[in-house]
């Protein structure tokens, strides 16, 4: 699938951390949605510790702000309680969102060839609209460019 910007994001519905996630019922909120690919590695951790830094300022902007990977709930969960993440996890052990996303990659590890989620960010404003997407980012100064961009929404 192909996401347009300036057109409807993908509305679903999914476990997490703080029970069930619904895109749809975030109406009049702005999103970030951050697809990673893994809890407790390093660059995950890393990513999702400039979000938590930076959480208050998310929040004075008026946005809301969500990770998702393929990792169960009760990992979410751990990850979540050990990096003190102010915001929900959701869990996509079936990769449905991550298909909604496409967010599904053929990655090199360690010199094989395996499938999956290539680091992503898509910011969706108070209307469910698509107006930003970041897609096999790198870490640093990531969450400073998602943050200036939902200034901008505002």
């Amino acid at each position: 699938m192909t996401l347009a910007i300036d057109s409807p994001a993908p509305t679903f519905t999914a476990p997490g951390t703080d029970g069930e996630f619904s895109l749809e019922a975030l109406k009049g909120q702005i999103v970030v949605l951050y697809f990673y690919p893994k809890d407790n590695t390093p660059g995950c951790t890393t990513q999702g510790q400039n979000f938590r830094d930076l959480h208050a300022e998310f929040e004075a902007a008026g946005a809301r702000i969500f990770g998702i990977s393929r990792d169960t709930l009760s990992s979410h969960a751990r990850f979540r309680e050990k990096q003190e993440f102010p915001f929900a996890l959701i869990a996509d052990p079936d990769e449905k969102v991550c298909e909604l996303y496409g967010v599904m990659k053929m990655k090199n590890m360690y010199g094989k060839q395996v499938r999956g989620i290539e680091r992503s960010t898509f910011l969706i404003d108070a209307d469910g609209v698509l107006r930003k997407e970041w897609r096999g980012l790198k870490v640093p100064g990531h969450v400073d460019a998602v943050l200036a961009a939902v200034r901008e929404l505002g």
